[in-house]
């Protein structure tokens, strides 16, 4: 006996939407319970030939026996698309939104109804199945909601529930803002590497493999960061002094001050864009 499965409806059909149904196809999940809208008929072709999935220009006929709708669209023209689907509801599906800076209030607000809503910030290594979401219920959504939230946002990455919604900014300034900062430290010491005498493509490589082993090591540690930290770092050796120059110039002190502002833009973005 085939069990069926839950039916996606992907709001949107942009790199977010394309990583988590594709993750879900190399999953096994069924092609042929998930459904992407866009209004561009070259996503629409694309998302379809690339995973068999259904496809749709009209959002409140893709909804309306949906279990499941992921808002995939910018924060920017949310409230118009959510109220265009208020009426296609009435069989209270489970929300779930991607979009950054959209509070649980102004979702239910424009949904029209006490609707079981979970937000999620996800980040761009989602792209590539190495993601990291942070999870808001609130009251209204199920403990098997929850458990198929948590199912589909895992395939691309892993999930942490939060217990307070004011936590998504946090998680804001950690995660999904956090591959930048990544990305910025990777860019600087492959420019260093090479003022140092190395090939262009040798220091590009050795930072990118470096970043890669580290963050598996820490993956994979019994010890914190911290530990590890110190044990690669040999008394009077060149780690020492490294890590010394970093801390004279009080690094912790930057990244505090840049994750807090992160968290900051983020409150200030739910704001704006709940007019």
């Amino acid at each position: 006996m085939t069990v069926s499965k839950p039916k996606l409806t992907f709001i949107g059909g942009g790199n977010m939407a394309t990583s988590l149904i594709g993750g879900l196809v190399d999953k096994g999940y069924p092609a042929d319970a998930i459904t992407a809208t866009d209004p561009l008929e070259a996503s629409r072709l694309k998302l379809a030939q690339n995973f068999g999935i259904n496809t749709s220009d009209n959002n409140p006929q893709a909804c309306a026996n949906a279990d499941v709708i992921l808002l995939a669209v910018k924060p920017q023209v949310m409230k118009g698309v959510l109220q265009g689907l208020a009426g296609a509801l009435n069989h209270r599906p489970l929300i779930i939104s991607i979009a950054a800076g959209i509070s649980m209030d102004s979702l239910a607000g424009w949904l029209g109804g006490e609707l079981p809503i979970v937000r999620c910030m996800p980040n761009t290594p989602a792209l590539v199945q190495t993601g990291a979401s942070g999870l808001y219920a609130n009251s209204q959504v199920s403990a098997e909601q929850k458990a198929l939230a948590e199912q589909i946002l895992q395939a691309v990455g892993i999930v942490c529930w939060l217990e307070n919604e004011a936590d998504i900014d946090a998680v804001t300034a950690v995660s999904g803002s956090g591959p930048a900062y990544y990305f910025l430290v990777m860019e600087i010491m492959q420019r260093i590497g090479e003022e140092l005498g190395l090939p262009e493509e040798v220091a590009r490589q050795l930072t990118l493999q470096t970043a890669l082993g580290a963050a598996r090591m820490a993956l994979e540690s019994d010890v914190d960061s911290a530990e590890l930290r110190r044990r690669v770092t040999s008394p009077g050796g060149t780690t020492q002094r490294a890590i010394e120059t970093f801390e004279s110039g009080d690094l912790e002190a930057l990244f505090r001050r840049a994750m807090n502002g992160a968290a900051e833009r983020a409150r200030e973005m739910a704001s704006e864009l709940a007019d």
